[in-house]
C-alpha cells in the first residue's frame, strides 16, 4: 500500500472508532453534547460581553439568561394545561352529544350510521381527568418507584448540563485552540475554509430561524388575542417558537389551539378563526419569512431538517438529535465541495 492509502485507512479507522464510541457512550454523553451545542450557540454573545467585563462574569450572565429563557418556555405549557384540563372534564361529554346531534343526520343522508357513545366517553373523562390531588400524588410516587433510575438520570442531566456549559463557555477559546492544534499543518488551510463555510451556514440558519420564530410568535399571539382567545399569549408564543421543528411544531400548536377553541367557544366560530389564522400564518411563513430571513442559499430545507433529526435520533438517541444539525451542515458543505470538484473534473467533462 502507498503512504496515501495508509493515511486514508488510518483516518477511516479513526472515524469509525469515533462513531462506535459515540454509539456506545450515547447515554453518558448526552449532557456533555447538549452543553457543547449550547456553548457553540452562546459563545458569540459571551465573546462580545467579555470585551467589556471579565469573562467569568460574562459567562454567568449569558448562562443565567439562557436558563431563564428555557424555564419561561417550559412554563408556557402550564397555563394551557391548567386552563384546558378542567374544561375538558366539563365539556367533552357535551361536545360528543352535540356531534351526535349534528353529524348523525348528515351521515344518514349518505347511507352511513355512526354515533358516539356519550355515556362511555363521560365515564372515561371522569376516570382519567377527574383525579384529585391525592390520586395524582399517589400516581407520581408510584412512577418514581418504578422508574427511579430514569428520574434520577433526568435530574442529574438537568444539574450537570449547566455545570458543563459553564466550564465550556469559560474555556471555549482554549478548547478551540487545542482542537485546532490537532489538525495536521498541511490540512489547516483547507480545514479553515471548510469550517468557516460550515460555521457561516449554521449561523445564517440559526439566526434566520430565530427571527422567523419571533415574528410568528408575535403574529399568532396578536391574531389569537384579536379573535378573543383567553390563552392567546401562551398559545401564540408556544406555536411561534415550536416552528423551529418544521411541520411538527406547527402541527402541535394547531392541535392545542383547536382544542382551546373547541373548549372556549363550543361553536364553529373558534374553529373557523383557527383555520384562518393558521392558514395565513403558514402562507406568511412559507412565502415571505423563510425565503427572506433563512434563505434558499443555505440549503437546509424543512424536509431535510426533519429527515436528519429522525435519522440521527434513531441512530444515536438524544445525542443524535443534538448533533443532527451541526453534522448535517458539515455533510452538506462536503457534498457541495464534492459536487464542485466533480463538475470541474475530467470525469465530468469527458
Amino acid at each position: 500500500m502507498s503512504p496515501a492509502q495508509r493515511r486514508l485507512l488510518a483516518w477511516l479507522g479513526l472515524g469509525l472508532a469515533l462513531i462506535a464510541l459515540l454509539w456506545l457512550l450515547a447515554p453518558v454523553l448526552s449532557p456533555f453534547v447538549a452543553a457543547a451545542v449550547l456553548a457553540y450557540a452562546l459563545d458569540p454573545l459571551v465573546e462580545r460581553l467579555a470585551k467589556r467585563m471579565p469573562r467569568v462574569v460574562a459567562v454567568v450572565l449569558v448562562e443565567t439568561l439562557a436558563i431563564v429563557l428555557v424555564l419561561a418556555l417550559l412554563l408556557l405549557v402550564v397555563p394551557i394545561l391548567s386552563k384546558e384540563l378542567p374544561l375538558l372534564k366539563a365539556q367533552i361529554p357535551a361536545l360528543a352529544a352535540r356531534l351526535n346531534q349534528e353529524l348523525a343526520p348528515l351521515l344518514q343522508r349518505w347511507g352511513m350510521t355512526a354515533s358516539l357513545d356519550v355515556a362511555a366517553i363521560k365515564d372515561f373523562v371522569i376516570r382519567h381527568l377527574g383525579a384529585n390531588a391525592d390520586d395524582i400524588a399517589t400516581a407520581l410516587l408510584g412512577s418514581v418507584r418504578i422508574g427511579g433510575s430514569l428520574l434520577l438520570a433526568l435530574i442529574g442531566n438537568l444539574v450537570l448540563i449547566p455545570v458543563v456549559l459553564f466550564y465550556l463557555l469559560l474555556d471555549w477559546p482554549q478548547l478551540r485552540e487545542r482542537a485546532w492544534a490537532l489538525v495536521p499543518p498541511r490540512w489547516r488551510e483547507g480545514a479553515r475554509e471548510f469550517l468557516g463555510e460550515t460555521d457561516t451556514m449554521l449561523g445564517h440558519y440559526l439566526r434566520g430561524q430565530l427571527l422567523v420564530m419571533g415574528v410568528l410568535a408575535l403574529y399568532y399571539t396578536l391574531a389569537l388575542a384579536i379573535a378573543g382567545f383567553d390563552l392567546a399569549l401562551p398559545l401564540g408564543v408556544f406555536t411561534g417558537l415550536a416552528i423551529f421543528v418544521p411541520y411538527v411544531g406547527f402541527g402541535l400548536g394547531l392541535v392545542l389551539t383547536l382544542l382551546a377553541a373547541a373548549l372556549q367557544f363550543a361553536s364553529w366560530y373558534g374553529l373557523i378563526c383557527v383555520a384562518l389564522i393558521f392558514g395565513l400564518g403558514q402562507l406568511f411563513e412559507s412565502l415571505v419569512l423563510t425565503p427572506r430571513l433563512v434563505g434558499e442559499r443555505i440549503g437546509l430545507s424543512p424536509l431535510m431538517v426533519i429527515f436528519v433529526l429522525l435519522a440521527f435520533g434513531h441512530l444515536l438517541g438524544f445525542v443524535g438529535i443534538l448533533l443532527a444539525l451541526p453534522l448535517s451542515a458539515v455533510g452538506l458543505v462536503g457534498l457541495r465541495r464534492a459536487h464542485a470538484q466533480y463538475l470541474g473534473s475530467g470525469l465530468y467533462r469527458g
